[in-house]
């Protein structure tokens, strides 16, 4: 059986299931963590490749961000 679930770390809770699952998957007591990692929303990838398609678009610096938007 395969069982995805997704933890909010910044959770006392979320700390200690995942804690307790790495105990687990060292012990090799039948319990293996396939892939670690942050995923994305589908939809929200999708609307950035489409943004990043359409012109008239304006790419500005992260450096520079508040002034650009004038803030």
């Amino acid at each position: 059986m395969e069982i995805t679930i997704r933890i909010n770390e910044r959770t006392k809770a979320g700390k200690t299931l995942k804690n307790l699952i790495e105990l687990f998957s060292k012990e090799n007591k039948g319990v293996e963590i396939v892939s670690e990692g942050k995923y994305y929303n589908p939809q929200f990838v999708a609307m950035v490749k489409k943004s990043a398609k359409e012109k008239g678009g304006k790419t500005i610096k992260a450096e520079t961000l508040w002034q650009d938007l004038g803030l």
